[in-house]
């Protein structure tokens, strides 16, 4: 790879790990408060219902999955990135082929070849 690519892609990426971890803040932001705070007056009330304490739960489930997922984009795109570094970039993990470049501007912190993520997809 081209050195005006890999500075292309560390720029990609590097764009993509601030939006990531904007996005992590964010959610532990949302997160930061008990579920007593979160269900106000409704937890102090006569008049609770199952359904809100269930909107609250389902709510926090989903939002730590958000960031779990995120979590785990950001680890590959740090990866990503230190394979820059050492000259690596762009190689499968897997298999040691070359990652296709129109796989790479989909998704630059892809660390395997597309025959080796479906098999990996495949379980």
């Amino acid at each position: 790879m081209s050195p005006i690519d890999a500075e292309s892609f560390r720029q990609s990426l590097e764009q993509e790990r601030e939006r990531i971890v904007s996005q992590i803040a964010h959610l532990q932001e949302d997160n930061s408060k008990s579920m007593d705070d979160e269900l106000g007056e409704l937890n102090r009330g006569i008049d609770n219902h199952l359904g809100d304490m269930a909107t609250v739960t389902f709510e926090r489930e989903l939002d730590e999955g958000l960031e779990e997922g995120a979590q785990q984009t950001l680890a590959q795109i740090e990866r990503a990135i230190a394979k820059l570094d050492d000259g690596s970039y762009g190689m499968c993990e897997r298999c040691g082929k070359e990652i296709g470049e129109e796989r790479l501007r989909a998704r630059p912190w892809a660390l395997l070849c597309i025959d080796d993520q479906r098999l990996v997809d495949r379980g």
